[in-house]
C-alpha cells in the first residue's frame, strides 16, 4: 500500500490550476443514464472515484470513452443492477439510483461504501423515491426500487444535520422523467447541485430554483444528450489555499469560482491572511500576523465540512485558542489523533474541537482515515519539522488529482513509496 513521504519545512509559492469537481462530476456521469444519446463531459478529474463510476457505467451496459479529461458516455441499452464488488468502494455510487429509476422505473444497487466519517444514511433518498411512487426494499445488503410509473410530488429533504447533496441530485434525476410537477423542499444549495441542474436543463429538463432550498421540476417525456464542462473543485481549491496559509509566502489558485469559497475566504481573512480575488483566481499571502478563529461547519454557503480537517491542521500552527464545531458530520474528527502524533494540541468535546496552537509540529508516521483527513495530514506535514510518512494514501487519490505533484511544483518535497512485497 502506497505511502506519501513529506519532507517538511519547505516554503510554497507560485500558481496551481484547480481540477474539475469530483462531487459535481460523479452525479453528472450518473445523469448520462437518463438518455440513449451520446453525452460529453469535459474537465473530468483523473481520480479513483471517477474510475469507479466509469466502471459502474460500463457494467450497466454503457459505452464509455475517456481521453485527456473528456469522457463520452452513450447509454443506448442498460441494465438496472449494480453489484457489490464495485459499489462498495464509493458512497457516491448511490447517485445512479435516481437516473435508473427515472428511466427504467427499477434499480437494484448494493448499499454503498466510501469514507468512514460517521453515520451518513441514505434514508432521505429512499423516502424521496417513495414519495414519487416507488416501492423500496432493502434486503441482503441491496437496495431494490420498483415503480409502475413515477408521479410528481412534494419531497422534503431536510435531514437531522442539514440537506442531503447526493439526495437532492438523486431526486432531481428521478423526477425529471416523472409525470407532473415535483417540488423538493429542503434542497441542498451547493454549487454541485446547481451544476447538475444545468446539465439536466441542457438535456431538456424543466428545473427552476436550483441553488436555493426549493427546487421545482416539471417532468418531461424524454431527454437528449449534452456537452458540459464540470465546475472547478472548490474543496481542492480550498485545500491549496490552506496549504498556502500553513506553508506558503504567496500562492495563487487559478481556474476557480471565488464565490464558491466565500466562507473559507472570510475565515482566512479573520485569521490574518491577505487575499486578492480576481475573476477566476485567488491569491493568498502570509503577513506573519496569524490569529486564532472560531468557526462552525454548515451547509453551503456556510463553512464546508470537507475543509474542516484541513483547517484543523492550519490552526494547529497558529498561536492562541481556536475552535471548530462540526454540525454536518459530528463524528468527523478521526484526523485529530494523527495530528496529535505530530505534536498538535487539540481537545475534543462532543462535536467541538478546541485547538491550542503550538510553535512547531514534528514529522511522524501517521495514517489517513478518510479523504479529507489525508489532505489535512499532508498540510500538517508541510509545516512540520522533519519527515512525515502518511499511510493509506489511497484515500487521497479518491478526491485530489495529483496533489503531491502539484505541491511539488509549488516547492514541496513529497515522495511516493510502494512497500516491498515479499512471499
Amino acid at each position: 500500500m502506497d505511502k506519501m513521504i513529506v519532507h517538511g519545512g519547505r516554503t510554497l509559492q507560485g500558481e496551481v490550476s484547480i481540477s474539475g469537481s469530483k462531487n459535481s462530476a460523479l452525479p453528472i456521469l450518473a445523469a448520462t443514464l437518463l438518455t440513449r444519446e451520446r453525452c460529453i463531459i469535459e474537465h473530468v478529474p483523473d481520480l479513483s472515484d471517477i474510475h469507479y463510476m466509469l466502471t459502474i457505467l460500463s457494467m450497466l451496459g454503457c459505452e464509455v470513452e475517456r481521453a485527456s479529461g473528456v469522457v463520452q458516455v452513450k447509454a443506448s441499452h442498460i441494465n438496472t443492477e449494480a453489484p457489490y464488488e464495485i459499489v462498495r468502494k464509493m458512497r457516491a455510487s448511490v447517485c445512479i439510483l435516481g437516473p435508473l429509476l427515472g428511466r427504467e422505473h427499477a434499480a437494484t444497487v448494493s448499499l454503498p461504501g466510501g469514507c468512514v466519517i460517521g453515520d451518513r444514511p441514505i434514508d432521505l433518498h429512499l423516502r424521496g423515491f417513495e414519495d414519487l411512487g416507488a416501492t423500496v426494499q432493502v434486503k441482503g445488503g441491496d437496495i431494490h426500487i420498483l415503480a409502475s410509473h413515477l408521479q410528481g410530488a412534494t419531497v422534503n429533504l431536510r435531514g437531522k444535520y442539514g440537506p442531503t447533496v447526493l439526495g437532492t441530485g438523486n431526486i432531481m434525476m428521478a423526477a425529471v422523467l416523472a409525470d407532473g410537477m415535483t417540488i423538493i423542499d429542503g434542497a441542498a444549495e451547493e454549487p454541485e447541485v446547481t451544476d447538475l441542474a444545468e446539465v439536466l436543463i441542457k438535456m431538456g429538463a424543466k428545473i427552476h430554483g436550483a441553488g436555493t432550498s426549493r427546487i421545482v421540476i416539471e417532468g418531461v417525456k424524454e431527454l437528449s444528450g449534452f456537452t458540459h464542462t464540470v465546475i472547478p473543485d472548490r474543496i481542492e481549491a480550498g485545500t491549496f489555499l490552506i496549504a498556502g496559509a500553513i506553508a506558503g509566502t504567496t500562492l495563487t489558485v487559478s481556474q476557480v469560482i471565488p464565490h464558491h469559497l466565500e466562507a473559507l475566504l472570510s475565515t482566512l481573512a479573520d485569521a490574518g491572511f491577505d487575499l486578492v480575488t480576481q475573476k477566476d483566481s485567488i491569491t493568498i499571502t502570509s503577513n506573519h500576523l496569524k490569529k486564532p478563529v472560531q468557526i462552525e461547519t454548515h451547509p453551503f454557503p456556510g463553512f464546508a465540512t470537507d475543509l474542516q480537517a484541513q483547517l484543523c491542521a492550519m490552526l494547529s500552527t497558529i498561536q492562541g485558542v481556536s475552535t471548530i464545531r462540526e454540525h454536518i458530520f459530528p463524528q468527523r474528527f478521526m484526523h485529530l489523533a494523527e495530528l496529535k502524533r505530530m505534536g498538535a494540541n487539540i481537545e475534543l468535546d462532543g462535536a467541538t474541537a478546541t485547538i491550542i496552537g503550538v510553535n512547531q509540529l514534528s514529522g511522524a508516521p501517521v495514517m489517513a482515515s478518510d479523504l479529507r483527513a489525508s489532505a489535512a495530514l499532508i498540510l500538517a506535514a508541510l509545516a512540520a519539522d522533519g519527515v512525515t510518512e502518511i499511510s493509506r494514501v489511497y484515500h487521497i487519490d479518491r478526491g485530489y488529482e495529483g496533489i503531491d505533484k502539484k505541491l511539488n511544483k509549488l516547492g514541496a518535497y513529497i515522495q511516493r513509496s510502494s512497500p516491498d512485497i515479499s512471499y
